[in-house]
Protein backbone atom coordinates (compact mmCIF):
# COMPACT_ATOMS: atom_id res chain seq x y z
CA UNK A 1 0.00 0.00 0.00
CA UNK A 2 1.04 3.20 -0.84
CA UNK A 3 -0.51 6.23 0.91
CA UNK A 4 -0.16 10.23 -0.45
CA UNK A 5 -0.74 11.52 2.85
CA UNK A 6 -0.36 9.59 6.30
CA UNK A 7 -1.61 11.17 9.41
CA UNK A 8 0.33 10.55 12.99
CA UNK A 9 -0.66 12.41 15.97
CA UNK A 10 1.07 13.35 19.41
CA UNK A 11 -1.58 12.59 21.83
CA UNK A 12 0.78 10.94 24.65
CA UNK A 13 0.86 14.66 26.38
CA UNK A 14 0.67 13.90 30.12
CA UNK A 15 -1.23 17.49 30.86
CA UNK A 16 -0.34 18.05 34.11
CA UNK A 17 -1.02 22.14 34.00
CA UNK A 18 -4.66 20.63 33.53
CA UNK A 19 -4.66 18.67 36.55
CA UNK A 20 -7.07 17.42 37.77
CA UNK A 21 -8.69 16.82 34.74
CA UNK A 22 -5.87 14.85 33.53
CA UNK A 23 -5.54 12.98 37.14
CA UNK A 24 -7.11 9.45 35.53
CA UNK A 25 -6.82 10.52 31.66
CA UNK A 26 -4.33 12.13 28.90
CA UNK A 27 -4.85 16.01 27.74
CA UNK A 28 -6.08 14.93 24.50
CA UNK A 29 -8.83 12.83 26.17
CA UNK A 30 -9.92 15.94 28.60
CA UNK A 31 -13.64 16.35 27.40
CA UNK A 32 -14.36 19.77 25.86
CA UNK A 33 -17.46 21.63 24.29
CA UNK A 34 -20.55 19.69 25.83
CA UNK A 35 -20.28 16.27 23.84
CA UNK A 36 -16.25 15.99 22.34
CA UNK A 37 -12.97 15.13 23.31
CA UNK A 38 -10.07 17.86 22.99
CA UNK A 39 -8.34 14.89 20.32
CA UNK A 40 -11.93 15.03 18.25
CA UNK A 41 -11.19 18.15 16.41
CA UNK A 42 -7.76 17.47 15.07
CA UNK A 43 -9.33 13.93 13.95
CA UNK A 44 -12.11 15.69 12.20
CA UNK A 45 -9.56 18.23 10.37
CA UNK A 46 -7.66 15.01 8.59
CA UNK A 47 -10.84 13.95 7.81
CA UNK A 48 -12.41 16.91 6.44
CA UNK A 49 -9.40 17.31 4.66
CA UNK A 50 -9.12 13.82 3.02
CA UNK A 51 -6.78 12.45 5.23
CA UNK A 52 -7.89 8.85 5.76
CA UNK A 53 -4.81 6.99 7.02
CA UNK A 54 -4.58 8.40 10.83
CA UNK A 55 -2.01 6.41 13.52
CA UNK A 56 -2.85 8.19 17.14
CA UNK A 57 0.23 7.51 19.09
CA UNK A 58 -0.69 7.66 23.08
CA UNK A 59 1.45 7.21 26.04
CA UNK A 60 0.56 8.36 29.22
CA UNK A 61 -3.31 7.36 31.36
CA UNK A 62 -4.08 6.32 27.47
CA UNK A 63 -7.28 4.48 28.93
CA UNK A 64 -9.77 6.68 28.71
CA UNK A 65 -8.68 7.73 25.19
CA UNK A 66 -8.22 4.54 23.53
CA UNK A 67 -11.72 3.86 24.47
CA UNK A 68 -12.73 7.18 22.90
CA UNK A 69 -10.88 5.97 19.38
CA UNK A 70 -12.01 2.37 19.64
CA UNK A 71 -15.90 3.06 20.52
CA UNK A 72 -16.24 6.02 17.99
CA UNK A 73 -13.69 6.57 15.13
CA UNK A 74 -14.06 3.56 13.10
CA UNK A 75 -14.03 2.87 9.28
CA UNK A 76 -14.95 0.25 7.09
CA UNK A 77 -13.22 -3.16 7.65
CA UNK A 78 -13.16 -3.58 3.47
CA UNK A 79 -10.86 -0.18 3.27
CA UNK A 80 -7.32 -0.70 3.67
CA UNK A 81 -6.02 3.09 3.37
CA UNK A 82 -8.93 4.27 5.65
CA UNK A 83 -7.90 3.40 9.23
CA UNK A 84 -7.57 5.49 12.72
CA UNK A 85 -5.69 3.58 14.55
CA UNK A 86 -3.84 3.20 18.00
CA UNK A 87 0.06 3.41 18.70
CA UNK A 88 0.17 3.07 22.36
CA UNK A 89 4.37 3.18 23.40
CA UNK A 90 5.55 -0.30 23.22
CA UNK A 91 9.32 -0.02 22.93
CA UNK A 92 9.50 -0.78 19.46
CA UNK A 93 13.20 0.04 19.31
CA UNK A 94 14.22 -2.05 22.33
CA UNK A 95 17.04 -3.23 21.50
CA UNK A 96 18.41 -0.40 20.59
CA UNK A 97 17.31 2.14 23.06
CA UNK A 98 16.77 -0.06 25.77
CA UNK A 99 13.30 -0.09 28.03
CA UNK A 100 12.67 3.66 27.04
CA UNK A 101 9.49 5.59 26.14
CA UNK A 102 8.63 7.84 23.84
CA UNK A 103 11.87 10.54 24.68
CA UNK A 104 10.26 13.53 22.95
CA UNK A 105 7.58 14.54 20.13
CA UNK A 106 10.35 13.22 17.57
CA UNK A 107 11.57 9.92 18.70
CA UNK A 108 7.57 9.27 19.07
CA UNK A 109 7.75 8.87 15.43
CA UNK A 110 11.37 7.70 15.39
CA UNK A 111 10.05 4.86 17.12
CA UNK A 112 7.25 4.09 14.95
CA UNK A 113 8.93 4.55 11.69
CA UNK A 114 8.31 1.01 10.55
CA UNK A 115 4.59 2.37 10.12
CA UNK A 116 5.77 5.11 7.60
CA UNK A 117 7.89 2.54 6.05
CA UNK A 118 4.64 -0.22 5.46
CA UNK A 119 2.27 2.75 4.18
CA UNK A 120 4.97 4.06 1.86
CA UNK A 121 3.27 7.80 1.82
CA UNK A 122 4.68 10.84 0.02
CA UNK A 123 3.87 13.36 2.89
CA UNK A 124 3.69 12.64 6.81
CA UNK A 125 1.43 15.25 8.28
CA UNK A 126 2.47 15.18 12.09
CA UNK A 127 0.29 17.50 14.30
CA UNK A 128 -0.39 17.57 17.90
CA UNK A 129 -3.78 15.93 19.80
CA UNK A 130 -4.18 18.87 22.30
CA UNK A 131 -5.43 21.63 20.58
CA UNK A 132 -8.94 23.32 19.83
CA UNK A 133 -8.80 24.70 16.19
CA UNK A 134 -10.07 23.91 12.62
CA UNK A 135 -7.79 23.80 10.05
CA UNK A 136 -8.20 22.46 6.41
CA UNK A 137 -5.19 20.92 5.97
CA UNK A 138 -5.62 20.07 2.37
CA UNK A 139 -5.20 23.39 1.41
CA UNK A 140 -1.39 23.45 3.51
CA UNK A 141 -0.48 20.51 2.07
CA UNK A 142 -0.98 22.10 -1.44
CA UNK A 143 1.03 25.10 -0.18
CA UNK A 144 3.67 22.51 0.89
CA UNK A 145 3.73 21.05 -2.54
CA UNK A 146 4.05 24.26 -4.75
CA UNK A 147 6.68 25.43 -2.82
CA UNK A 148 8.35 21.63 -2.93
CA UNK A 149 9.46 22.09 0.55
CA UNK A 150 11.22 19.13 2.75
CA UNK A 151 9.13 20.69 5.91
CA UNK A 152 6.26 22.68 6.49
CA UNK A 153 5.61 24.54 9.26
CA UNK A 154 1.60 26.16 10.22
CA UNK A 155 2.45 28.90 11.86
CA UNK A 156 -0.02 31.84 14.22
CA UNK A 157 0.54 35.23 15.42
CA UNK A 158 0.33 35.58 19.22
CA UNK A 159 1.43 38.84 21.59
CA UNK A 160 5.02 38.91 22.20
CA UNK A 161 4.14 38.36 25.69
CA UNK A 162 2.93 35.29 25.43
CA UNK A 163 5.30 33.83 22.56
CA UNK A 164 8.10 32.20 25.04
CA UNK A 165 5.52 29.69 25.50
CA UNK A 166 6.26 28.28 21.94
CA UNK A 167 8.92 28.17 19.13
CA UNK A 168 9.56 31.29 17.57
CA UNK A 169 9.64 31.46 13.85
CA UNK A 170 11.28 34.55 11.66
CA UNK A 171 10.78 34.11 7.88
CA UNK A 172 11.49 35.71 4.47
CA UNK A 173 9.25 37.51 2.02
CA UNK A 174 8.62 34.47 0.91
CA UNK A 175 7.76 32.46 4.08
CA UNK A 176 10.57 30.79 3.65
CA UNK A 177 12.09 29.81 7.44
CA UNK A 178 14.91 31.92 8.84
CA UNK A 179 15.37 31.01 11.91
CA UNK A 180 14.04 29.30 14.70
CA UNK A 181 13.92 29.51 18.83
CA UNK A 182 12.09 27.34 21.25
CA UNK A 183 10.37 29.07 23.90
CA UNK A 184 13.02 31.86 23.90
CA UNK A 185 12.63 34.23 26.89
CA UNK A 186 12.99 37.25 24.59
CA UNK A 187 11.20 35.92 21.26
CA UNK A 188 11.54 38.50 18.44
CA UNK A 189 8.68 39.77 17.09
CA UNK A 190 7.46 40.06 13.45
CA UNK A 191 9.34 42.53 11.48
CA UNK A 192 7.40 46.37 11.31
CA UNK A 193 5.21 44.35 14.37
CA UNK A 194 6.92 45.04 17.66
CA UNK A 195 3.98 44.08 19.34
CA UNK A 196 3.27 40.36 17.82
CA UNK A 197 5.22 37.09 17.20
CA UNK A 198 5.00 34.47 14.88
CA UNK A 199 4.97 31.16 16.67
CA UNK A 200 4.64 27.63 15.55
CA UNK A 201 1.75 25.33 16.04
CA UNK A 202 3.50 22.16 16.55
CA UNK A 203 1.69 21.18 13.23
CA UNK A 204 4.15 20.02 10.38
CA UNK A 205 4.37 18.46 6.97
CA UNK A 206 6.97 16.82 5.80
CA UNK A 207 8.59 15.71 2.74
CA UNK A 208 8.65 11.59 3.61
CA UNK A 209 12.57 11.09 3.06
CA UNK A 210 13.44 14.34 4.78
CA UNK A 211 11.62 13.43 7.73
CA UNK A 212 12.85 9.80 8.05
CA UNK A 213 17.03 10.99 7.15
CA UNK A 214 16.45 13.92 10.13
CA UNK A 215 14.88 11.57 12.90
CA UNK A 216 17.57 9.00 12.18
CA UNK A 217 20.36 11.38 12.51
CA UNK A 218 18.60 12.92 15.87
CA UNK A 219 17.99 9.21 17.11
CA UNK A 220 21.98 9.33 17.26
CA UNK A 221 22.72 13.00 18.91
CA UNK A 222 23.07 11.84 22.62
CA UNK A 223 22.97 15.65 22.90
CA UNK A 224 19.43 15.65 21.61
CA UNK A 225 16.39 16.02 24.03
CA UNK A 226 14.69 14.24 20.62
CA UNK A 227 12.22 17.32 20.30
CA UNK A 228 10.62 18.69 16.88
CA UNK A 229 10.88 22.03 18.14
CA UNK A 230 14.01 22.25 20.14
CA UNK A 231 16.20 19.35 18.24
CA UNK A 232 14.85 18.96 14.57
CA UNK A 233 13.60 21.96 12.98
CA UNK A 234 16.88 23.85 14.44
CA UNK A 235 18.88 20.53 12.30
CA UNK A 236 17.20 20.93 9.24
CA UNK A 237 17.50 24.41 9.23
CA UNK A 238 21.09 24.31 10.09
CA UNK A 239 21.75 21.39 7.51
CA UNK A 240 19.92 23.49 4.60
CA UNK A 241 16.51 21.43 3.93
CA UNK A 242 13.84 23.57 2.74
CA UNK A 243 11.37 24.39 5.30
CA UNK A 244 8.15 27.02 4.51
CA UNK A 245 6.30 28.50 7.17
CA UNK A 246 2.46 28.12 6.17
CA UNK A 247 0.49 31.32 7.70
CA UNK A 248 -3.04 29.24 9.57
CA UNK A 249 -4.70 32.48 9.04
CA UNK A 250 -4.72 31.94 5.13
CA UNK A 251 -6.68 28.85 5.58
CA UNK A 252 -9.99 28.47 4.42
CA UNK A 253 -12.78 26.55 6.13
CA UNK A 254 -15.39 25.65 3.70
CA UNK A 255 -18.53 26.85 4.89
CA UNK A 256 -17.00 29.96 7.43
CA UNK A 257 -17.51 33.12 6.27
CA UNK A 258 -14.07 35.58 7.13
CA UNK A 259 -10.54 34.78 8.26
CA UNK A 260 -10.05 31.03 10.26
CA UNK A 261 -8.05 33.32 13.05
CA UNK A 262 -9.04 30.69 16.00
CA UNK A 263 -6.56 28.07 17.58
CA UNK A 264 -6.49 27.69 21.32
CA UNK A 265 -3.69 25.72 23.30
CA UNK A 266 -6.00 24.66 26.54
CA UNK A 267 -3.24 23.80 28.44
CA UNK A 268 -3.71 25.41 31.42
CA UNK A 269 -7.08 25.16 33.18
CA UNK A 270 -7.67 29.06 32.67
CA UNK A 271 -6.97 28.53 28.87
CA UNK A 272 -9.47 25.64 28.99
CA UNK A 273 -12.38 27.42 30.72
CA UNK A 274 -11.69 30.58 28.76
CA UNK A 275 -12.09 28.22 25.73
CA UNK A 276 -15.50 26.74 27.23
CA UNK A 277 -16.57 30.41 27.53
CA UNK A 278 -15.48 31.52 24.05
CA UNK A 279 -18.39 28.57 23.19
CA UNK A 280 -21.35 30.42 25.08
CA UNK A 281 -21.27 33.86 23.27
CA UNK A 282 -23.73 34.68 20.47
CA UNK A 283 -21.55 34.32 17.89
CA UNK A 284 -19.15 32.57 18.70
CA UNK A 285 -15.54 32.44 17.38
CA UNK A 286 -15.28 28.67 16.92
CA UNK A 287 -18.79 27.51 15.38
CA UNK A 288 -19.59 23.93 16.07
CA UNK A 289 -22.70 24.57 13.59
CA UNK A 290 -20.47 24.54 10.45
CA UNK A 291 -22.38 21.74 8.49
CA UNK A 292 -19.55 22.13 5.25
CA UNK A 293 -17.29 20.79 7.74
CA UNK A 294 -18.91 18.69 10.62
CA UNK A 295 -17.70 17.96 13.68
CA UNK A 296 -17.86 13.93 14.36
CA UNK A 297 -18.07 13.13 18.33
CA UNK A 298 -19.15 10.00 20.08
CA UNK A 299 -22.91 9.30 19.99
CA UNK A 300 -24.15 7.76 23.18
CA UNK A 301 -27.86 8.01 21.92
CA UNK A 302 -28.68 10.29 25.25
CA UNK A 303 -32.71 11.12 25.31
CA UNK A 304 -33.23 15.10 24.66
CA UNK A 305 -32.47 17.75 27.05
CA UNK A 306 -35.18 18.39 28.74
CA UNK A 307 -36.54 21.86 30.93
CA UNK A 308 -38.79 21.51 33.49
CA UNK A 309 -41.20 23.70 36.09
CA UNK A 310 -42.66 26.80 35.06
CA UNK A 311 -44.10 28.41 38.60
CA UNK A 312 -43.41 31.50 40.63
CA UNK A 313 -39.15 31.38 40.98
CA UNK A 314 -39.16 27.48 40.27
CA UNK A 315 -38.27 27.57 36.57
CA UNK A 316 -36.25 25.80 34.73
CA UNK A 317 -34.56 27.73 32.19
CA UNK A 318 -30.88 28.53 30.37
CA UNK A 319 -29.55 31.13 28.84
CA UNK A 320 -26.34 31.23 26.48
CA UNK A 321 -25.20 27.59 26.97
CA UNK A 322 -24.56 24.49 25.50
CA UNK A 323 -26.22 21.58 26.59
CA UNK A 324 -25.80 17.68 25.65
CA UNK A 325 -28.30 15.22 25.19
CA UNK A 326 -29.87 14.02 28.88
CA UNK A 327 -29.64 16.65 30.35
CA UNK A 328 -32.46 17.73 32.85
CA UNK A 329 -32.88 22.00 33.95
CA UNK A 330 -35.69 20.85 36.68
CA UNK A 331 -36.52 24.43 38.18
CA UNK A 332 -32.92 25.53 38.00
CA UNK A 333 -31.29 28.38 36.32
CA UNK A 334 -28.07 28.05 34.24
CA UNK A 335 -26.06 30.84 32.29
CA UNK A 336 -22.89 30.83 29.99
CA UNK A 337 -22.35 27.83 31.15
CA UNK A 338 -21.15 24.22 29.71
CA UNK A 339 -23.36 20.81 30.86
CA UNK A 340 -22.38 17.64 29.64
CA UNK A 341 -24.38 14.12 29.71
CA UNK A 342 -26.72 13.95 32.13
CA UNK A 343 -26.37 16.51 34.18
CA UNK A 344 -28.82 17.78 36.66
CA UNK A 345 -29.66 20.83 37.64
CA UNK A 346 -32.07 20.76 40.40
CA UNK A 347 -34.99 23.52 41.51
CA UNK A 348 -33.55 26.75 42.70
CA UNK A 349 -30.04 26.15 41.55
CA UNK A 350 -27.91 28.48 39.78
CA UNK A 351 -25.76 28.25 37.82
CA UNK A 352 -23.41 30.48 36.09
CA UNK A 353 -20.13 30.38 33.96
CA UNK A 354 -19.79 26.90 34.56
CA UNK A 355 -18.19 23.29 32.68
CA UNK A 356 -19.99 20.69 34.47
CA UNK A 357 -18.67 17.12 33.19
CA UNK A 358 -20.68 13.98 32.40
CA UNK A 359 -23.49 12.93 35.26
CA UNK A 360 -23.11 15.79 37.27
CA UNK A 361 -26.32 16.35 39.67
CA UNK A 362 -26.62 20.14 41.25
CA UNK A 363 -28.44 20.04 44.18
CA UNK A 364 -31.35 22.51 45.28
CA UNK A 365 -30.29 26.07 46.05
CA UNK A 366 -26.79 25.52 45.06
CA UNK A 367 -24.97 27.87 43.79
CA UNK A 368 -21.97 27.42 41.20
CA UNK A 369 -19.65 30.25 39.38
CA UNK A 370 -16.55 30.17 37.52
CA UNK A 371 -16.56 26.26 38.32
CA UNK A 372 -15.12 23.19 36.42
CA UNK A 373 -16.91 20.28 38.25
CA UNK A 374 -15.23 17.16 36.76
CA UNK A 375 -17.62 13.85 36.36
CA UNK A 376 -19.62 11.74 38.80
CA UNK A 377 -20.02 14.61 41.48
CA UNK A 378 -23.32 15.24 43.62
CA UNK A 379 -23.79 18.98 44.74
CA UNK A 380 -25.13 18.47 47.59
CA UNK A 381 -28.70 21.37 48.26
CA UNK A 382 -27.53 24.79 49.38
CA UNK A 383 -23.86 24.01 48.76
CA UNK A 384 -21.92 27.09 47.07
CA UNK A 385 -19.00 27.17 44.89
CA UNK A 386 -16.83 30.14 43.72
CA UNK A 387 -17.88 32.32 45.41
CA UNK A 388 -15.36 31.81 48.90
CA UNK A 389 -12.32 30.72 46.77
CA UNK A 390 -10.47 30.19 50.53
CA UNK A 391 -13.44 27.75 52.02
CA UNK A 392 -12.97 26.28 48.40
CA UNK A 393 -9.38 25.69 48.64
CA UNK A 394 -9.85 24.28 52.57
CA UNK A 395 -12.30 21.60 50.77
CA UNK A 396 -9.19 20.42 48.63
CA UNK A 397 -10.23 21.95 45.35
CA UNK A 398 -8.02 23.59 43.22
CA UNK A 399 -7.90 27.70 42.33
CA UNK A 400 -6.79 29.01 39.34
CA UNK A 401 -4.39 32.46 39.05
CA UNK A 402 -8.02 33.81 37.34
CA UNK A 403 -10.36 32.43 40.40
CA UNK A 404 -11.99 29.43 38.82
CA UNK A 405 -12.38 26.24 40.69
CA UNK A 406 -12.19 23.21 39.95
CA UNK A 407 -14.25 20.08 41.63
CA UNK A 408 -12.05 16.61 41.05
CA UNK A 409 -13.86 13.45 39.06
CA UNK A 410 -15.98 11.45 42.01
CA UNK A 411 -15.47 13.95 44.35
CA UNK A 412 -17.66 13.44 47.41
CA UNK A 413 -18.90 15.85 49.52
Amino acid sequence: MSLKVLGMILAGGQGSRLYPLTAKRAKPAVPFGARYRIIDFVLNNFINSRIYAIYVLTQFKAQSLTEHIQRNWRFGAFLDDHFVLLVPAQMYRYEELGAAWYRGTADAIYQNLHLISNNRPETVAVFGGDHIFKMNVAHMLDYHLDNRADITIAAYSVPVAEASRFGVLQVDDQWRLLDFEEKPKEPKPIPGRSDMALVSMGNYLFRTEALVELLEHDARDNNSSHDFGKDVIPRALKEGYRIQVYDFKRNPIPGQSGPNNYWRDVGTLDAYFEASMDLVAVTPEFDLYNEEWPLRAANYNSPPAKFVHEAGNRIGQAFNSLLAGGVIISGGTVRSSVLFRRVRVNSYAQVERAVLFDHVEVGRYAKLKNVIVDKNVRIPPNTEIGFDLEADRARGFIVTPSGVVVVPKSYRF
